[in-house]
């Protein structure tokens, strides 16, 4: 009796690996973390308590992250660019660092020049117009709002002189400042993968993360740099202390509004400047081509969509509270 050959199975397609090596540096911020934090409640280390949670949600964020798995990485992939191509073809060439980006998902080089330049742009902010006047401002108008009862607004005046003058807290603000930055561009990557697949697309998380955080380099090099000049040809008096903290560029068309008596419409025109839709524009060509699968449809759809959410979520906030801009 003759036996039918059956073929051996097919070999099964090894899975794509994860960042491990993510892993190391994320229990080292997540210990460093809870220590500054004791140290914080103990009264050792001035704002420890916040500095330290920070770094603790920050290393676990991070230890969560690693065990989502890499992009798989085709035979015919091409070289990786290095950074100095990537850094400078981000500028002129976009699609092709993106396409790269699709294969070799580096994010570590934008995200520390996106917290350095914003950190820097803050502490000068923060030099030029003086602790006193940006704490007292703030906390005016937070007297202003019926929702914060008058003890609260003069604890917060006292807790902001002692965060801006004090050198602990001031490389706390700093540091707050990186977790401040990778966490949102992690939930944002999150959201944006979400929009591709619902736009019916396909990328990977770490695309979707590299993406967003080399899409933003250049509106934030250029919005840093151009705001860092005026802040020392303007004067002081002239600042808005807390709208400048983000940016001095006056790009849109808010210009046409005065904040005072149009705080809604001011924020909206705002939005619709050369930055915001050059930024738009690089995440649609960022989310295009370093998804797998991603038509040109899914990515704007996508970027547009939470471009909106971001600006209505503005709207409101600037409703609640009109006189923070005023």
């Amino acid at each position: 009796m003759s036996e039918t050959f059956q073929p051996p199975a097919p070999a099964a397609d090894a899975p794509a690996p994860r960042p491990t090596h993510l892993r190391v540096p994320a229990i080292a911020l997540f210990v460093i973390g809870v220590l500054i934090a004791i140290a914080g409640a103990l009264k050792y280390v001035p704002g420890g308590l916040g500095t330290g949670g920070a770094l603790a949600f920050w290393g676990a964020l991070l230890f969560g992250l690693s065990f989502v798995r890499l992009p798989k990485r085709a035979p015919d992939a091409p070289p990786e660019m290095s950074v100095m191509e990537k850094l400078g073809g981000i500028f002129y060439e976009p699609s092709r660092v993106f396409q790269n980006l699709k294969a070799y998902p580096r994010w570590l080089v934008p995200f520390l020049l996106i917290a350095i330049l914003s950190s820097v742009y803050y502490v000068a902010f923060v030099q030029r117009l003086t602790a006193e006047r940006i704490v007292s401002y703030t906390a005016d108008k937070m007297a202003e709002t019926p929702f914060i009862p008058p003890e609260a607004v003069q604890q917060a005046r006292e807790d902001g002189l002692d965060q801006a003058k004090n050198p602990v807290q001031k490389v706390g603000t700093a540091i707050k400042t990186f977790v401040g930055v990778f966490a949102f561009m992690a939930f944002l990557a999150a959201l944006y993968l979400l929009g591709v697949l619902v736009f019916g697309g396909r990328i990977n998380f770490w695309q979707a993360f590299a993406a967003l955080m080399w899409a933003s380099l250049p509106v934030v090099v250029i919005q840093k740099v151009l705001s860092l000049i005026l802040l020392y040809i303007k004067s002081p008096g002239d600042i808005h202390p807390i709208m400048g903290q983000e940016t001095l560029v006056q790009d849109n068309l808010g210009i046409l509004f005065t904040p005072a008596e149009h705080p809604v419409l001011f924020v909206t025109a705002s939005a619709i400047g050369l930055l915001s839709f050059y930024g738009l524009w690089l995440k649609a060509t960022g989310l295009r081509y370093a998804g797998q699968r991603v038509t040109k449809a899914a990515a704007w759809g996508t970027a547009v969509t939470f471009w909106l959410l971001g600006l209505l979520f503005i709207v409101i906030i600037t409703a609640l509270f009109p006189s923070f801009i005023s």
